[in-house]
């Protein structure tokens, strides 16, 4: 397809990038450290690191990983903790020791954790205690994994504060659930302990492996995404080369509510914007919107980045409309679609607009974003980003006429390698010359703009995550008193979409409630069914198989 995209691109952005302008995603972060070395990096929770506090702990670290753990290049190293300052000294520790970071979301129960764990073969993890209960149970079915770090809440932040925010987390709102794992190393002792000796620096390529980033795939089954250090390097040249009019390097403050374990939040927030000189303020819980608008009132926010379910849920609080707005030049929404009626309102109530963009895990995440001088929202998820191909397919993988429907599907320097140990499914997803499938169906109009129609595969989304019906429904298939099952995803003003789950009983006494606490046990929430519904049958094809493409165009039967 001719790059039709180029001619809407606003002046100025470049029709390619150079993902090889550095050796590793370490060169940029060392660069900024000593450029912006006073300047603040990352804030939570009352406390600051400036880029030269946070070399001087990640150093530290990167010390501990070797010289006591004796991590090497290669090794899988995971990080399960939400937004606090702990994750980048974790995340830059790990990196310039040579190790691939394993992203773990830290509300996976025992059974997602072990699973994420043995398919990465991880060695070391790095928890918050608030989740070392998880560890705990998970760690007899993880043979691979011979050390845990455990953090606390208030580890770098001033003793007595840390003291008194364990003692109320603890005690008062019983949010440390207890836990023992002997071998268990504190964080703060391994910073110590890394101070006491010199790290030995690692020569890391472009084409070296940065993360295993796990993600879904319809059978149910999660898949580690290999993202190399060029794959990450290039989208931060394109997300640099698309802004570079819109944000101010060392003058850059944005909301990061989206958790860093997350590829948006990883990428934009927490690498692009450090390449900026950027200050992060670190949002470790995002579901108390009282408590982000009041960070918002420290700072004079430039930049803030989120899914349609953050944006919407801000905009009916109270005294988020009292913010003052007036330094916003950025707000990108991606994870999941925007919807209009929120778009519109965010302009209204900021005086900004709200600029979509769409990614994959695969992708890095970005391919598409509309462009930074766009005026008002329009519907669609932006134009290729600068070095990024789209075609349009149909079932038999060959291009669609301009302005119809087809699968998307991507080519360019962010695209991932593979999935990890994975060739079968790694195999499905790329065709011919490298072109990556996204498994949505989308369209493009003469102009260049994209448009997101749905989704080929039955992935849901809920706010912003990726869930996928075999694995809920291989959950709920266990409980007895279940004879069938099928998952589909519900529209949800909340949260975008919402999981159904339809169940045909053989045990009449099975309840609802039933179902929903056997699910809780080995299911992160957000996976968790909103919706049961009993019927007495569920539809399948002349072979058998489940039709959940009739259930979604029936969801209240």
């Amino acid at each position: 397809m001719e790059k039709i995209w180029l001619k809407s691109y606003p002046p100025g952005v470049p029709a390619e990038i150079n993902p090889d302008a550095y050796q590793s995603i370490l060169e940029v972060l060392e660069n900024s450290c000593l450029k912006y070395a006073n300047q603040p990096a990352f804030y939570n929770l009352g406390s600051t690191l400036t880029y030269k506090e946070m070399d001087a702990y990640s150093k530290a670290f990167t010390s501990f990983l070797q010289n006591t753990l004796k991590v090497e290049k290669g090794d899988r190293v995971a990080i399960m903790l939400p937004n606090v300052l702990q994750y980048p000294i974790a995340l830059f520790g790990a990196m310039r020791a040579g190790a691939i970071i394993v992203n773990v979301n830290p509300l996976y129960t025992a059974d997602e954790l072990a699973y994420q764990i043995n398919n990465a073969g991880a060695t070391t993890i790095i928890s918050l205690a608030n989740f070392a209960q998880t560890v705990q149970r998970a760690l007899p079915r993880m043979p691979t994994l011979k050390h845990v770090i455990i953090t606390h809440l208030g580890d770098m932040l001033p003793p007595i504060k840390a003291w008194v925010m364990h003692l109320v987390l603890k005690y008062v709102y019983k949010k440390i659930p207890a836990w023992h794992i002997p071998h268990a190393i504190s964080f703060k002792l391994a910073l110590k302990k890394g101070n006491e000796k010199p790290f030995t620096p690692v020569e890391i390529s472009p084409q070296d492996i940065a993360f295993l980033q796990y993600t879904g795939g319809t059978t149910g089954v999660s898949k580690g995404a290999i993202l190399t250090h060029r794959n990450i390097i290039a989208n931060i040249q394109q997300a640099s080369a698309w802004f570079k009019d819109l944000v101010v390097e060392g003058k850059e403050v944005l909301i990061t509510a989206l958790p860093l374990y997350h590829i948006f939040s990883l990428t934009a927030n927490c690498l692009f914007f450090s390449k900026l000189g950027g200050l992060n303020v670190l949002i470790t819980n995002p579901r108390d919107l009282s408590s982000i608008i009041k960070e918002m009132k420290r700072f004079k926010f430039t930049t803030i980045t989120g899914v349609n379910t953050l944006f919407n849920g801000l905009l009916k609080h109270p005294q988020f409309a009292k913010l003052d707005f007036s330094q916003l030049r950025l707000s990108l929404g991606g994870g999941m679609a925007v919807q209009r009626v929120v778009a519109e309102k965010w302009q209204k109530v900021t005086g900004k607009p709200l600029l979509e963009a769409y990614g994959l895990t695969e992708t890095s995440p970005c391919v598409t974003i509309n462009p930074a001088n766009l005026k008002a929202y329009n519907g669609s998820i932006g134009l290729p980003v600068s070095s990024t191909d789209v075609c349009f397919l149909d079932d038999d993988h060959q291009p669609v006429p301009l302005g119809e429907a087809g699968e998307l599907a991507v080519k360019g320097p962010q695209v991932m390698k593979g999935y990890w140990q994975n060739p079968i499914e790694t195999e499905k997803v790329f065709i011919r010359d490298g072109w990556f499938l996204t498994g949505d169906i989308a369209s493009i109009d003469q102009y260049g703009y994209v448009r997101l129609l749905e989704r080929k595969k039955d992935m849901i989304l809920v706010s912003g995550f990726n869930v996928y019906p075999n694995e809920i429904e291989n959950v709920i298939a266990r409980i007895p008193g279940v004879k069938e099952v099928a998952v589909i995803g519900v529209a949800d003003e909340n949260t975008g979409e919402a999981v159904k789950a339809f169940i045909v009983k053989d045990d009449p006494d099975l309840t609802p409630a039933m179902i929903i606490k056997q699910t809780r046990e080995h299911l992160t929430p957000y996976k968790v069914p909103k919706q049961i519904s009993f019927v007495g049958e569920l539809p399948k094809s002349n072979v058998g198989k489940i039709l959940r493409r009739a259930l979604r165009e029936n969801p209240q039967s």
